[in-house]
Order: C-alpha cells, then structure tokens, then sequence
C-alpha cells in the first residue's frame, strides 16, 4: 500500500516543507521526511527563521552567536552567516535528491531581506550575493513579485541564479512574473548562459487568499455571497495552472525550451488551513496536476501522510467552473484586484516586522555574548 504523500508524488506533486531550523537539519528530522513523507524540498522566509533562531528551546545556535559576537559582527551579518549556513547544510541533505530528479528538486529557498521589496538594485545585488555565498546549484534565491522585484527577477535569472518568485496572489502579477522568468532566460542565452542551470518556480499564494476574501464576502452577508465562501483561493490557483499551460506553450516559451530551457513550476505556497471548518489537506489534494509544487508546514504535511485523498487532477477539469467563482465573486461585489493588492502589501509587511524582529533578538543575543 502507497502512502498518501507517495500518491501525490506519483500524481506529479513535489512535495516541499514551509520549514527549516538548525536542529531540524541536524537530528536527522530533515532526512527522515525526505525518507517517509516524500518530501523533496524545503521553503523558508524570514518568519521561519525568526521562529527557529529566537526559540528559547533552541540552543543549536548559540556556539555560532558567540563567536559571531566575538567578531564584532552586527544583527544583519549574524543573521545573514547564520541562514545561509543552514540553509547551505539543508541543500547539501537534498543533494541525492537532485541529483536524482535530474535537478529539477532538492531545491532550498533562501529570501532577499524583505527590507529590499521595492528596492531593484539592492533587490539583486543581494540575490547575487547570497548566489555566491551559498555556492550550491541547487538553491533558489527568494525574491518577491513586487513591482520592483520584476525586474530584479530577470535581471537576477539572466544572471544565471535560479529564483523562487514568492508573494504572488493575482492572475495579472502572476503573467508579469513568468514574462520576467522568460525575459531572463533570453538574456541569459545572449550571454552563452547554459539554460538548463536556471531553474525557478513561481509561488501562488493560496489560503490567504480565502481569508481576505470571506472576511469580505461575510460583510456583503447575502446568500448568494455566503455560497462563495472558501471558493477563490482554489479558484484563482487553477487559473493560475490554466495561464501556465498556455504561455509555455507560446512559440516564445517554446524556442527557450528548445534552447535548454527548463519550466517555471507553479508553487502553491500557503497550503495551511487557517479556516478550521475546512478540510485540513483541501489546499493540497484540491492542487494536484503534472509539475507543480505544493510546500507545506508540518502540520499540513503530516495530515496528508494520515488522512489525503489524492485522487488524480483535480486543476484541468476545473477551469470553467473557476472562470465562473470569479464572475460570481465580481456580481455580489466583491472587488478582487484591491483583494490581490491588500494581500501583497500585507504579506511584504509581515515579513519586514519578522525581519526586524529578528534583527531586534539577534541583538540582544550578541551584547548577551560580548
């Protein structure tokens, strides 16, 4: 008998943890769920490291701090040596596993500070920077689809540095982002960059988007918007598969292809269930079809090896009646474009306060070492 997680592989779901600590890497946690729970990749941000290097429980930083504060290093330096080398340690795990997918998985994500969201120049100054200091093929640079972080994304591809586009929530960010990804890798077959080395997946947001969009639906309180509750986050993910399949089938994708290319995989980020009257595994059987990605906490992934049911595509059959949530969403009122946009300000925010935060502990750990 086939786990539910070894069924979602099979369905062409690469299974990636939203988690990452020091401690999970070295009590052999991280490999045991590539062994049990198919896991085959790992995302982090900010807030996941924040949780990690500020848990009082946590103790598997503290040599590293100490001597980081002996050195004079600052917040942003400790943080800096501190996530890269765990993420540097977690990619090193995932190496048989890219090796084996034939580089397609085994991938960790490491973010740009959130502090550079609407800075380009920094935006990818950084991401060549942490490019270098991981010094691991199988990373993927973070950077989020912000206004400023489109250009920084093909800048940062044509530069050969594979990219996880992170933060997106609309259908129209989201044809931006795969023009960048497809503009990069045109700059980087000018420059006689092997294309197969670039590898990058866009990041779809999922649950929040069913958060922001039933607080609103429950304020318009009819009938015809209560049906909709709990509809658009699945929706709009599928919408975002259909846009998918059609641009990589364009005759620009197709010669980039051609040349080497490699797809930019649909990720479905924020899988968790933040609604409890919803099923715990709904973003992640309700998101099966070839090629995407779907990264999940813990919480999630372990609820899926108990109970999913994966039961083949549940995306391609769906469009039409995808199409139609939106058209209904739109006639009781509800206005999606200022959803998507509330959404990314939000989601820029929450990791720049995890950020500070972070820097703010890290702080007080090394005048605590000094």
């Amino acid at each position: 008998m086939s786990t539910p997680t070894e069924d979602l592989s099979a369905a062409g779901v690469s299974i990636w943890l939203d988690d990452l600590s020091r401690t999970r890497i070295q009590s052999g946690n991280l490999q045991q769920l590539i062994e049990t729970r198919s896991v085959v990749g790992v995302t982090t941000n900010p807030t996941i490291f924040a949780n990690s290097m500020t848990n009082p429980d946590d103790t598997s930083y503290d040599a590293q701090v100490h001597e980081l504060a002996q050195s004079g290093a600052s917040a942003a330096d400790a943080v800096f040596a501190a996530t890269t080398q765990d993420v540097r340690d977690a990619l090193d795990v995932f190496r048989p596993v890219y090796d084996a997918t034939d580089h397609v998985d085994g991938r960790v994500s490491i973010e740009v500070s959130p502090d550079l969201a609407h800075d380009t120049e920094g935006t990818i100054a950084q991401a060549k920077e942490l490019w270098e200091r991981v010094d691991r093929p199988n990373l993927l640079v973070k950077i989020p689809a912000t206004k400023a972080g489109l250009p920084a994304i093909a800048a940062a591809i044509g530069a050969g540095i594979s990219v996880n586009v992170t933060l997106i929530f609309s259908l129209e960010r989201y044809a931006e982002v795969i023009d960048a990804y497809l503009t990069g890798l045109e700059t980087a077959k000018a420059a006689g960059i092997d294309l197969s080395t670039i590898h990058s997946v866009a990041s779809f947001f999922v649950s929040r988007v069913d958060t922001e969009t039933d607080k609103r639906l429950a304020a318009i309180g009819t009938d015809e918007a209560e049906a909709l509750r709990s509809k658009a986050g699945l929706a709009n993910a599928r919408l975002a598969y259909e846009l998918y399949e059609k641009t990589f089938a364009s005759d620009r994708a197709k010669a980039l292809l051609d040349a080497g290319a490699t797809l930019q995989r649909p990720l479905w980020a924020s899988t968790g269930v933040k609604d409890p009257a919803l099923p715990d595994t709904l973003y992640v059987t309700g998101l099966v079809a070839a090629g995407v990605v779907n990264t999940m906490p813990e919480k999630t992934l372990e609820a899926t090896f108990d109970h999913g049911v994966v039961t083949g595509d549940t995306i391609t059959d769906g469009y039409a009646q995808a199409h139609q949530v939106f058209e209904d969403l739109k006639s009781v009122g509800v206005d999606f474009d200022d959803v998507t946009q509330v959404l990314e300000d939000e989601g820029v925010a929450k990791f720049i306060d995890s950020w500070h935060g972070l820097l703010e502990q890290v702080t007080k750990g090394l005048e605590a070492a000094r």
